[in-house]
């Protein structure tokens, strides 16, 4: 069974998101992107999860990628089988996965793009195999879950699926930002000590 998915004018990570979510449950899948971001990141999907790309170039900077999953020739059996699935991977520390969060943007060298990369980090959480099972927000990070901030709903959404939300209490107090949190639970820097020091795996992006 096939799937055709429309990605023209997605910014990133959604096109891969997308697409990685139809090879669950398809054989073959056709996505039509419109920037090399897109077409690259999906090339490399295919290329990590067995599948085979067939690629043309359309006018106007579209393309169109036909992915198909391969059989292993002994088994039989489909080899993409998750693809990116940090659960396959060895685990080499036990404890909980921690995503600490000390800024609202992403990266340093231009706040513009931090916040926008930082959406899309967030966003893409949603769809991790292994989602984090704590989050942690302080210095500026607790802007994240203020409860105008752009990301919001992600974390509320995260937080219904099970992840905890530690959220500074100095911070929000520093910030101006008593009675104005969204999502997760007010915390103290002695849980926040203690959540990182028995984490079996720390995440700050």
């Amino acid at each position: 069974m096939s799937e055709l998915i429309n990605a023209k004018g997605l910014a990133c990570p959604e096109p891969v998101v997308l697409t990685k979510k139809a090879l669950d449950s398809h054989d073959e899948v056709t996505i039509v992107v419109d920037n090399e971001a897109a077409r690259e990141n999906i090339k490399r999907l295919a290329a990590s999860s067995g599948c085979m790309v067939d690629m043309t170039e359309e006018a106007g900077g579209v393309f169109r990628m036909h992915l198909m999953k391969q059989q292993d020739k002994q088994t039989g059996k489909d080899t993409a089988s998750g693809c990116l699935c940090p659960e396959d991977m060895p685990i080499s520390a036990h404890g909980p996965t921690v995503f600490v969060f000390t800024s609202n943007v992403m990266g340093y060298g231009n706040d513009g793009l931090g916040t926008v990369l930082m959406k899309a980090f967030i966003h893409t959480a949603l769809d991790l195999d292994k989602k984090p099972d704590i989050m942690v927000f302080y210095n500026t990070g607790v802007k994240l879950a203020a409860s105008d901030s752009d990301v919001i709903d992600d974390l509320k959404a995260l937080q219904e699926k099970g992840v905890k939300m530690l959220i500074c209490g100095t911070c929000v107090n520093f910030f101006d930002l008593t009675g104005k949190i969204g999502a997760g639970n007010i915390s103290n820097m002695y849980d926040i000590a203690g959540t990182l020091t028995t984490a079996g795996r720390i995440v700050k992006p």
